[in-house]
């Protein structure tokens, strides 16, 4: 698959129990999201997972989201996803989110600065 150019990639973390095969096989639980910048639009998504269907089901979850919505995420993960890794997933969304909010501080912040001097 090809991404705009525009495009960011954000990895989100979290831990899962240690009887999870998530956790025996990559010791954390990680999430993959592109996001459009501009609308803020989750437009892929992929996950640690020991089945490539949990991926899939967790792709299905998170495109078309605003990676600024939290609780509308959040919800639907508590509502659709009935994995051992459930709070894991929202809580790597989470981290995402507050990495995601880092960059666009630091390129509101280059634009910033790239107006003063030009």
């Amino acid at each position: 698959m090809s991404y705009d150019k525009e495009t960011v990639y954000i990895i989100g973390d979290s831990q899962t129990s240690m009887n999870n095969p998530i956790t025996q096989q990559f010791s954390a639980f990680f999430i993959g999201l592109v996001i459009d910048p501009v609308s803020h639009k989750i437009v892929d998504a992929g996950c640690s997972s020991t089945i490539p269907l949990t991926s899939q089901f967790i792709q299905s979850i998170f495109v078309g989201h605003s990676m600024l919505d939290f609780e509308a995420v959040a919800e639907e993960i508590r509502r659709r996803y009935h994995g051992s890794s459930q709070k894991a997933l929202i809580v790597a969304f989470k981290d995402a989110q507050k990495k995601y909010k880092s960059v666009l501080a630091a390129r509101q912040e280059e634009a910033s600065e790239a107006s003063r001097t030009g």
